[in-house]
């Protein structure tokens, strides 16, 4: 039976469908694409551990077509394919129809970030009782979260995606708002990002 909806709250997860040679690029340059294929599958299955039980409603969307059988259960996920020409076109796009959907709060995370956790989502979802904005800082300058109560298709727009200068340009619109950060977290897209983390070491051969 599927599980019943939170209309309160939606829980986006954008991920990237685990193909050889198509995911974790940079990475696979350093230690080859398999390698980088299995680090993203723990992270992938790191991320399904500590949202599968999270109090919202939880949807995946994809870079390429949805898959069926894979390791986000259909009874938890509803699965969905990305919408937009680049990064903040796609985030906006989900964000606007979870809003139209009609929640209330709404947060999106990639499925890259090893040391996030329930407790960290759960934060940010509480967090938004009074805040405007709820924004994970990502240590390369990026974030690895965002939540809001409304859409605002500014801090979507006008940024140099993967770069480090995405969380300063994001702030800098929403200085006028209510703004709530996290603890800063590292997602795992180089070489230098995993090689003191234990989990990964039987994949570095470099």
């Amino acid at each position: 039976m599927k599980l019943e909806e939170n209309k309160e709250r939606l829980l986006i997860i954008f991920t990237r469908n685990p193909k050889l040679g198509k995911c974790k690029t940079r990475l696979a340059a350093a230690i080859g694409d398999q390698a980088a294929l299995d680090i993203y599958m723990i992270l992938l299955r790191h991320t399904a551990e500590i949202t599968k039980d999270l109090n919202c409603s939880k949807e995946v969307h994809y870079t390429e077509e949805p898959e069926s059988n894979d390791l986000w259960d259909e009874l938890i996920y509803s699965k969905h394919l990305q919408n937009g020409k680049d990064l903040g076109e796609r985030m906006y796009n989900a964000f606007k129809t979870g809003f139209q959907k009609g929640y209330k709060k709404v947060i999106i995370i990639g499925s890259d970030i090893y040391d996030l956790s329930s407790e960290i989502i759960e934060k940010a979802f509480t967090e938004l009782e009074n805040s405007d904005y709820v924004i994970g800082p990502a240590a390369d300058g990026g974030y690895y979260l965002l939540g809001m109560k409304s859409i605002n298709k500014e801090i979507f727009t006008n940024k140099s995606w993967g770069t480090n200068s995405v969380l300063k340009d994001t702030l800098d619109d929403l200085r006028d708002k209510k703004v709530k950060l996290l603890q800063i977290k590292n997602d795992i897209d180089v070489y230098e990002d995993l090689k003191d983390i234990d989990v990964f070491q039987t994949f570095l051969t470099v």
